[in-house]
């Protein structure tokens, strides 16, 4: 059988955690995370990471697996999630990956550009700034910085986006005038399953995720991690606005209102990465019905 891993991505809160933890025991297999956010240790109430009980049914790589102080990035991912992959084909003849950063999920499945070295800390702050203040921000800054690459490249396309913003910023020249590298091939088969809903239902789910992330603690999660603020893993929903309170800002009330609404615009904007995708088979977030498409699609 030709090794295979199974990429089940989509929004935020649509029940991407709970199929996949599904799919890896029918398969007997393991999980890899594609969650830019789940891997921190020091992170939990606020990126939805998997509970203690879903983390004993089935072994995940990339939760837990690092430091907020840590430099993790698209590279740092992609040569994890392979070492990964290939450690758990050794054993199995399937895979599972699952998770919502879109770019992890794009490294991971076809490479990233050979380019000159990008500062990790100025990648950070873009994909973070990007996840925070959506595409419009992202085609400002691009046109600002490198017009070169406005007049002429994908500038619909995130990804395509911040691989020329950190570019231009890091060596001064636009990607343009770098080659364009072939999308890699992997020595293994993907399939990648994307999970959806109506736009109703997934934001009535965020809502009773962020009412269900208070009730579990999220204010004094933040509260201990106040000290470390300004760092990049830390520049993410549901952190940003609860600092917010903390400093004085918001009302505990306005603040979570916020996280709910910021979380359905980060849903949106995942929705539009992936919708872009044409390799992406979608389905409703069902356990049979993901089951039948993979068993389609082999």
């Amino acid at each position: 059988m030709i090794k295979t891993c199974i990429i089940i991505v989509g929004p935020t809160a649509v029940g991407k955690t709970a199929l996949a933890i599904q799919l890896a025991q029918h398969f007997s297999t393991d999980i890899i995370s594609a969650d830019s956010r789940q891997c921190f240790k020091e992170l939990n109430i606020g990126v939805a990471k998997p509970s203690w009980q879903e983390l004993d049914l089935v072994k995940h790589y990339f939760i837990n697996s690092h430091s907020i102080h840590d430099t993790v990035n698209t590279a740092v991912f992609e040569q994890y999630a392979l070492t990964k992959a290939k450690h758990i084909f050794e054993q199995h003849d399937i895979a599972v990956m699952v998770g919502g950063t879109g770019l992890y999920v794009k490294t991971f499945s076809h490479g990233i550009d050979e380019v000159p070295v990008i500062q990790p800390a100025i990648r950070e702050k873009i994909i973070a700034d990007y996840e925070w203040e959506g595409l419009a921000w992202l085609q400002t800054e691009v046109e600002k910085n490198d017009p070169f690459y406005f007049a002429k490249g994908e500038i619909k396309n995130p990804q395509r986006l911040m691989r020329a913003l950190e570019v231009k910023l890091s060596t001064g020249k636009s990607i343009i005038e770098f080659q364009t590298q072939q999308s890699r091939k992997r020595d293994f088969n993907i399939i990648t399953i994307g999970l959806e809903m109506p736009r109703e239902d997934l934001n009535k789910r965020i809502n009773g995720r962020v009412d269900d992330m208070m009730k579990q603690g999220l204010l004094a999660e933040v509260k201990s991690l106040v000290a470390y603020k300004e760092l990049n893993a830390l520049q993410t929903v549901g952190y940003r606005e609860m600092f917010g309170h903390l400093a004085g800002d918001l009302s505990l009330q306005d603040a979570t209102e916020a996280i709910k609404i910021n979380t359905r615009q980060y849903a949106k904007r995942q929705m539009t990465w992936f919708k872009k995708d044409d390799a992406i088979c979608w389905t409703e977030p069902l356990f049979e019905k993901t089951l039948d498409q993979i068993n389609n699609l082999q």
